[in-house]
C-alpha cells in the first residue's frame, strides 16, 4: 500500500533568509516553508532527492498564501544503472504540470493545496517554478512553498524479476502512446488518510505518531477479529484528530509569543499544552490501547450466541474450554430463511445468563460454561465517564447515548474541545432527557467556574456553551427548550458580568441566539411562542444587552408581505412591547427603522398584523409628529379611499385637535338641514299671512286717509300770504300739482297718502 516517502531537498536556485528550503524536510503546523529571494529571476528550480528509489503515485504541494506562483512543472529524476545516486548523474522526465490560483476570492487568506496522482519511477524529483501572481501583498515578486508530499511505494530494483511479481505495474498498451495515462490507469486503490499533507499540516507531531500508531493497531485488532477492541481504537483516534488539531494552534501561538518575546504567554501555553496532553492520555487511556504490555485480548474468544445491539461497554471473557462445534442455523416458521437472516426488531430488555442457557439448551447445543467477572485490567470505552458509549450490562443494551456521526463530531468540535465527547454524545442524543441534561451541566460548570480563570478558557467555555445554547433552542422538546433559555439567561445576566468578558461577547451571545428565539416564536405550540417572546422582551431590558441595541434592530428587519403569519404576528407583537417599553432614546429604536417595519407590516395579507402595526404608528405619531407622515402616501382623497390609510390620517387628524373630514362634512348637513328647516317655517308663515288676506278680503274697503300740508307763507312786512317772486314765476301759470309721497311699505292692507302743497 502506498505510504509517505521521506526526501530532503538537495538543490534550489535561490531561498530567502528567514524561509530556507530545508523547511520542507518536516510537517508541522509551525513549518514556516520556501520563499525565494526578493525580486528573483523565473523560472526557480528546486530538487528533492528520495531516501531510496521509489514509485510515486501522489504528489502534493501547498502553496503560499499570496506568494502564489503560477505554475508549477514536475520531472521525475532517475539514474542509469551501475550508477551513483547523484543530483549530477541524474535524468530527468517530464510529468506535467499544473496552474495555480491567484487566491483574490479567499482574500489571500487561504492556502491552496494541490494532489496530483502519479505513476513514476526514481530518486529525484524536480519542480519548475515559474513567475509569480501580481497582488498587494507580495512586494518583492517572491513566490512559497509551505510543504510538499510525496506518496508511493519504495522498491529495491524496478529491473529485478522477483520484484515485478509484486509490483502492480499495469503494462497497458495504452501508456506507450500517451505516458501521461499513467497516473490515472494506475491509480491506487487506496491511500490512508493518515498519509495525506492536511493530516500532518495541522496535527501535533506527537499526536500525528500516536494516532498512525493506533491506526495499525485497529487493523491488527481487525484482522485478528477483536471488534469491540477495533471500536474502541477508532474512537480514540477520532478523539485524538480533535486533540492534535488544538495542541498544533496552540503551538502556533506559543511559537508567536516567542517571536514577539512575550515569554510569560510563552510559558503558560505550554504549561497548558503539557497538561491538556497528559489530561486527554489519561483519559484515553493510551497505555492501554498501545497494548504496550502485550496484548489482553488472548485467542481464541468463545463468542456467546447472543444478539446485541451495541458492544457491551466491557468484554466478558468465557472460561477456557474446547470451542464447541459450529452449530446449523435453525429454519423460522415458514421453513424458508435461516434464523440469522430474519430481521431482529429492536431489544425491549437484556437477556440474564439463564436465558441464554435456556436459549443454548433449545439450539441442541452444549450451555457455555457460567461467566466470570471481567477482569480489573480490562480498559474501559474511551470518553466513557458518563456513559457516553455505554454503560449498560447485560444484554448489550445501552444506558447512555448514542453515538455520535462524523458530520456531528464535526459540527460539535468546539464542545468537545470544551466540555469533552460524552457531553456532546448527550447533547445530541435521540433521548431529550440526555439532552436537557447536558444543557444544564454546562450551566453547573459555568456556575462552579472560578473568576480567577484565564480569559481565554473562560472565552472557550462561553462559546461552546452558547453553541449549545442554539441548538436547545431548536429543540422541539419544551423542557430542552426551558433548559436552553435558563442556560442564556444566566449567561447574560451574570456569568458575562462576572467573569467581565466585556461588551463582543455579550454581542457574539446575542447575535448567535436572537434570530432563533425570534423564529421560535412564531412556533405551532403555544407555550413555547409565549415564552420565545417573553424571553426576548426580558433580555432586552438587560443592561449589558441593552447597550448593544442588538435586540431592536434584529426585531425591526422588515419581513415580506407573504411571511408566514404567525411568526410575523409575534414579531409585530415583539416590536410594539419594546416601543412601549423602551421608547426612542438611544436604544437602537428610531423612527427609520419603525416606520420601515410598520410601512411593511401594513402589507401583510393578515388583517390582525395590520393592526398591531396601525397601532405602533399612531403611538408613534404622538410622540414625534409630522416625520411619521414622511414614511406614508401622501394625505388626499385617492389615498383616503383606502379604509386603512383613511383610518390612520383620521387619527392624526384627532390627535392634532382638527376635526376629521368626516366630521366636516357631517357639520355641512346638520347646517343645510338646519337652514332647510327655517325656509320650512318662513315659508309656512307666508303661507298663513296669505290665508289672513284673502279672509280680510270679504269686509268693505276701507278708504285711505289722505294728509295735506300747505307750505308755511313768507311774512313780507305787509301781511298777507307770501307771493313768490314773479320773476321766477310768471302771471298765469299753472298752480303746481301737489307732490305725492309714496306710501311707507307696510303689510297692512290701509295705505298712507303724503301730499305736499
Amino acid at each position: 500500500m502506498p505510504g509517505k516517502l521521506e526526501f530532503r531537498v538537495v538543490h534550489v536556485s535561490g531561498q530567502d533568509d528567514g524561509f530556507k528550503a530545508t523547511e520542507l524536510n518536516t510537517h508541522s503546523p509551525t513549518t514556516k516553508g520556501w520563499q525565494s529571494s526578493r525580486f528573483c529571476l523565473y523560472p526557480q528550480d528546486m530538487v528533492l532527492q528520495l531516501d531510496k528509489k521509489s514509485r510515486m503515485r501522489k504528489l502534493q504541494i501547498l502553496v503560499h498564501q499570496y506568494n502564489i506562483a503560477t505554475k508549477i512543472e514536475f520531472y521525475v529524476g532517475d539514474v542509469p544503472e551501475d550508477t551513483p545516486v547523484t543530483l549530477q548523474n541524474a535524468r530527468y522526465t517530464r510529468l506535467g504540470y499544473v496552474c495555480m490560483s491567484d487566491n483574490e476570492k479567499t482574500g489571500f487568506k487561504a492556502r491552496e493545496l494541490k494532489s496530483v496522482h502519479v505513476d513514476a519511477v526514481g530518486s529525484f524529483l524536480k519542480l519548475v517554478i515559474h513567475k509569480n501572481h501580481v497582488n498587494k501583498h507580495n512586494l518583492y515578486n517572491q513566490v512559497g512553498i509551505i510543504a510538499v508530499n510525496v506518496i508511493g511505494d519504495e522498491i529495491k530494483n524496478i529491473y529485478d524479476p522477483s520484484n515485478l511479481e509484486g509490483d502492480p505495474y499495469i503494462d497497458d498498451p495504452r501508456l506507450k502512446q500517451d505516458p501521461a495515462l499513467a497516473g490515472l490507469l494506475n491509480k491506487p486503490d487506496y491511500i490512508s488518510p493518515l498519509d495525506d499533507l492536511a493530516f500532518d499540516m495541522y496535527q501535533d507531531p506527537e499526536v500525528a505518531q500516536i494516532i498512525r500508531k493506533l491506526e495499525r493497531k485497529k487493523q491488527e485488532a481487525v484482522l485478528e477479529e477483536r471488534y469491540d477492541f477495533a471500536k474502541k481504537v477508532k474512537q480514540a483516534i477520532t478523539d485524538l484528530q480533535k486533540v492534535g488539531e488544538k495542541l498544533g494552534k496552540m503551538e502556533v501561538e506559543k511559537r508567536q509569543a516567542v517571536e514577539s518575546e512575550d515569554y510569560d504567554k510563552a510559558k503558560l501555553k505550554k504549561v497548558q499544552m503539557d497538561e491538556y496532553r497528559l489530561q486527554v492520555y489519561k483519559q484515553l487511556q493510551l497505555h492501554d490501547l498501545l497494548e504496550v504490555s502485550g496484548s489482553k485480548h488472548p485467542q481464541p474468544v468463545t463468542i456467546e450466541p447472543v444478539r446485541q445491539q451495541t458492544p457491551p461497554p466491557k468484554l466478558e471473557r468465557l472460561e477456557k474450554t474446547p470451542t464447541p462445534p459450529p452449530l446449523p442455523p435453525p429454519e423460522s416458521r415458514s421453513g424458508k430463511l435461516p434464523y440469522d437472516e430474519r430481521p431482529l426488531p429492536a431489544l425491549k430488555k437484556t437477556q440474564s445468563p439463564r436465558d441464554v442457557e435456556d436459549e443454548a439448551e433449545g439450539s441442541g447445543s452444549p450451555p457455555p460454561t457460567a461467566r466470570q467477572p471481567p477482569p480489573a485490567e480490562s480498559p474501559p470505552p474511551p470518553l466513557d465517564e458518563s456513559g457516553g458509549t455505554g454503560g449498560g450490562t447485560g444484554g448489550g443494551i445501552t444506558e447512555g447515548p448514542e453515538e455520535m456521526s462524523e458530520k456531528d463530531l464535526r459540527e460539535a468540535s468546539i464542545l468537545i474541545d470544551v466540555f469533552g465527547q460524552p457531553l456532546a454524545a448527550k447533547a445530541y442524543s435521540k433521548t431529550w432527557s440526555f439532552r436537557e441534561d447536558a444543557i444544564n451541566s454546562v450551566q453547573k460548570e459555568l456556575r462552579d467556574l472560578p473568576t480567577s480563570s484565564p480569559k481565554e478558557e473562560t472565552r472557550n467555555m462561553l462559546r461552546a456553551a452558547i453553541f449549545l445554547v442554539q441548538r436547545g433552542i431548536k429543540d422541539k422538546v419544551q423542557a430542552v427548550f426551558k433548559a436552553a433559555l435558563s442556560l442564556l439567561r444566566f449567561i447574560l445576566k451574570d456569568f458575562i458580568s462576572l467573569h467581565k468578558l466585556g461588551k463582543s461577547e455579550t454581542s457574539y451571545a446575542v447575535e448567535k441566539t436572537l434570530p432563533g428565539l425570534i423564529q421560535r416564536s412564531g412556533d405551532t405550540a403555544a407555550r413555547i411562542r409565549d415564552e420565545a417572546k417573553a424571553f426576548v422582551l426580558d433580555i432586552a431590558q438587560y443592561p449589558d444587552v441593552k447597550a448593544t441595541h442588538l435586540v431592536p434592530s434584529e426585531c425591526t428587519k422588515p419581513f415580506k408581505p407573504s411571511a408566514a403569519p404567525r411568526l410575523s404576528l409575534s414579531k409585530t407583537e415583539i416590536v410594539e412591547q419594546l416601543y412601549r417599553d423602551l421608547g426612542l432614546e438611544n436604544n437602537g429604536l428610531t423612527v427609520d427603522n419603525l416606520m420601515k417595519f410598520c410601512v411593511a407590516a401594513l402589507q401583510h395579507n393578515n388583517g390582525e398584523i395590520r393592526h398591531v402595526a396601525e397601532r405602533i404608528i399612531i403611538d408613534l405619531y404622538k410622540t414625534v409628529g409630522a416625520p411619521v407622515k414622511d414614511f406614508l402616501p401622501p394625505d388626499d382623497d385617492k389615498t383616503r379611499k383606502n379604509t386603512l390609510y383613511r383610518q390612520i390620517f383620521e387619527a392624526f387628524d384627532k390627535i392634532d385637535g382638527k376635526p376629521s373630514k368626516e366630521e366636516l362634512k357631517r357639520q355641512k348637513a346638520e347646517e343645510e338641514k338646519k337652514k332647510a328647516a327655517e325656509i320650512e317655517a318662513l315659508q309656512a308663515q307666508l303661507a298663513a299671512l296669505k290665508d289672513l288676506s284673502k279672509s280680510s278680503g270679504d269686509l268693505p274697503p276701507k278708504t285711505p286717509s289722505i294728509i295735506v300740508q300747505d307750505e308755511p307763507a313768507e311774512d313780507t312786512g305787509k301781511g298777507g300770504t307770501n307771493v313768490k317772486d314773479d320773476k321766477k314765476k310768471p302771471k298765469g301759470a299753472p298752480h303746481a300739482k301737489p307732490k305725492v309721497k309714496p306710501p311707507p311699505e307696510e303689510d297692512d292692507t290701509s295705505t298712507l297718502f303724503q301730499i305736499d302743497k
